[in-house]
This record gives C-alpha cells, sequence and structure tokens, in this order.
C-alpha cells in the first residue's frame, strides 16, 4: 500500500491525507503500480463521465474528461510532449537537445506538439463506442502508465538529476513484471482482446521510442518518459475506438 501511495503522490497532484518519505529504493519499487495508479484516474473519470453524459453533448463532455485528467496530473507528461517536440525541432547534437528540453520556456513546435496531442486525445476518446467507454476510460490511463515502467527498465539515464534519472535508476524486472500482469489482465477482463491488442500497441510503440531517445541521447529523461506516455496515452484510445471495427 505504501508503495502506491509513493506512485500515486508522484503521478497526480491530489493531496493524500498522509506524509510519505521515500527513498531512491521506494521510488524504483513504486513504479509496479503505476498501472494501478493509472486505473484510480481512470475510475475518476468514469465517474465524472457518469455525471457529466446524461446533461451535456458528448463532443464536449469528452473534451471536460481530457481536462480533467490533464488537471488531475498537473500537466507532467504534456510538459515532457512539448519539452521533446522542441528538442527534436532544435538544430544541434545530443547536447542541444537536452539543452532545450530543459528550458522552462516552450517554444512554437512545443505548442504545436500540445495541441495536437490534446486534440487527437479527445477526438480518438470521442470515437470510442458508447457501449464500452467506461471500461476505455479505466484501461487506456492504466496502458499508459505501464509504458512508463517498460521505458525505464533496464534504461541508462540521460542525466544524473531529476526524478526521471531516480526512477530509471530504480525501477527493475520485478516492477515491470508485475506492472505488466495487472494491465493485461485488466486490459482483457474489461476489453477483451481489444485490450490484449492495445497493450501490443503500447509495447512496440514504447520499445520503439526507448530505442530512438536511447540513440539520440544515450539515455532517458523525465521529460523523454513522459512524451512517450502521452504517445501511449493516443495510442490506446485510438486502438480501442478502430478494433471493434476491423474484420479478420
Amino acid at each position: 500500500m505504501r508503495h502506491f501511495l509513493i506512485a500515486f503522490q508522484f503521478l497526480t497532484i491530489i493531496p493524500l491525507p498522509v506524509t510519505l518519505c521515500c527513498d531512491k529504493d521506494d521510488l524504483g519499487r513504486s513504479t509496479a503500480f503505476f498501472p494501478l495508479v493509472g486505473a484510480a484516474i481512470g475510475a475518476l473519470l468514469v465517474c465524472a463521465n457518469w455525471l457529466l453524459s446524461p446533461l451535456i453533448a458528448r463532443p464536449l463532455s469528452d473534451a471536460l474528461l481530457i481536462t480533467l485528467m490533464t488537471l488531475v496530473t498537473g500537466a507532467l507528461h504534456l510538459d515532457g510532449l512539448a519539452d521533446v517536440c522542441d528538442g527534436l525541432a532544435a538544430r544541434g547534437g545530443r547536447e542541444r537537445f537536452l539543452a532545450v528540453m530543459k528550458d522552462s520556456q516552450v517554444g512554437a513546435i512545443g505548442a504545436v506538439g500540445l495541441v495536437l496531442g490534446l486534440l487527437l486525445k479527445w477526438q480518438a476518446l470521442v470515437a470510442i463506442p458508447v457501449e464500452f467507454k467506461w471500461q476505455a476510460l479505466l484501461v487506456f490511463p492504466a496502458l499508459a502508465r505501464f509504458g512508463q515502467v517498460l521505458t525505464m527498465t533496464g534504461a541508462r539515464q540521460a542525466r544524473q538529476d531529476g526524478l526521471g534519472a531516480i526512477f530509471v535508476q530504480g525501477s527493475g524486472a520485478w516492477a515491470l513484471f508485475w506492472a505488466f500482469a495487472m494491465v493485461a489482465a485488466a486490459g482483457f477482463y474489461l476489453l477483451g482482446y481489444t485490450g490484449i491488442i492495445a497493450l501490443a500497441a503500447v509495447c512496440l510503440l514504447t520499445v520503439a521510442g526507448r530505442t530512438f531517445f536511447l540513440h539520440k541521447l544515450g539515455g532517458l529523461t523525465g521529460d523523454t518518459i513522459g512524451c512517450l506516455s502521452e504517445l501511449n496515452e493516443i495510442l490506446a484510445l485510438i486502438v480501442i475506438s478502430a478494433v471493434p471495427h476491423i474484420t479478420f
């Protein structure tokens, strides 16, 4: 329970009634519970959807759900998406890329990346059939946070400072195994084979993105982990919305 609360404290801005002290090992072990925190965020979205859907049109309701998710997470991973977009647009090598990502100001390309990311997430959510929307709301944040664990496990850190480096150092095979078991079981139980296909898609994107950043930067940063998490949320929603329409 303690490691779940540590993960919850890191991945959301929701205040906890207790103050938790933790070290590097605690942060590493807490990654096993990242998908469970994602499911908790999803449960909040399910409740909000239950309240909003009878009152307002679905496009507006879904836009408010994306807004709520952004607020609950403190836009933590959206910041990573913007910083990586700015870094990719900057000319130069590894050091230039890292310097641009560390800059607190968001550039034009980062702003474009933010707008496109939120727009894609919103439209992908709108496209999900209503009959299993609540299941998708529970699963897609958990899938993206499993992607974070997969991204970090066994990777190198591009910088020695920051929380991203601590999580990369502390994550391990045990945390990855339990994170995968939780998200695979939940995905299959709630969405059947669609959930497993979405999980496979998240794994493929995560491995591809991780390989790119390891080659480009020699390691990972918190921004690159957050960027991949945002991309995985978008991908999971797209897959969940598309698979039911595909005839095998």
